[in-house]
């Protein structure tokens, strides 16, 4: 449950929170387990939740208020939305690097680094694999507010990666 949580949250401290709750809930609602199916599963659905709601919840306690330090599209012209030469990806050669762990604990620090809205966006999308309306639903945003903090996620993402990272 701690790697479940610690996956999703990038933080040891609201991961042990967010496991405690759990049992917690789970404790309460004993009686209703009916044991369709494994108890582990359970309480994995239990945190799940509790996840969703700690993302909810912040998504609507901060604002945010981070400008894009510089467009990285072409605006105008017939090249419009196309990268900007200084902002293109770079080439990224990862063929061994996947599975070594310290690539892991910098994709996790780039993503502490996403302010808390774009982090819950990202995390629900791509980690949870919870459809865009549920997240809407959840965050309280509509879906173009949606695609624009997960386009801003990962552009930060990518950049964070190529300085800590690719640039070594």
């Amino acid at each position: 449950m701690y790697n479940y949580a610690i996956s999703r949250t990038h933080s040891t401290e609201i991961s042990e929170d967010l496991i405690q709750d759990t049992f917690l809930s789970a404790l309460r609602a004993k009686d209703s387990f009916k044991g369709k199916s494994t108890e582990k599963t359970w309480l994995i659905a239990i945190l799940k939740r509790k996840i969703i709601d700690y993302y909810r919840k912040n998504s609507r306690n901060i604002e945010d208020n981070l400008i894009d330090k510089a467009k990285p599209f072409k605006d105008s012209g017939f090249f419009s939305g196309h990268w900007l030469d200084k902002n293109a990806p770079h080439e990224w050669n990862i063929s061994d690097d996947i599975e070594n762990q310290e690539l892991i604990k910098i994709i996790q620090y780039c993503l502490s680094l996403l302010p808390l809205k774009w982090a819950s966006c990202f995390n629900l999308k791509n980690l949870e694999e919870i459809p865009n309306q549920e997240i809407c639903k959840e965050l309280g945003i509509s879906e173009s507010n949606l695609w624009v903090m997960l386009h801003r996620a990962r552009l930060q993402l990518r950049e964070c990666l190529e300085i800590n990272w690719f640039k070594k």
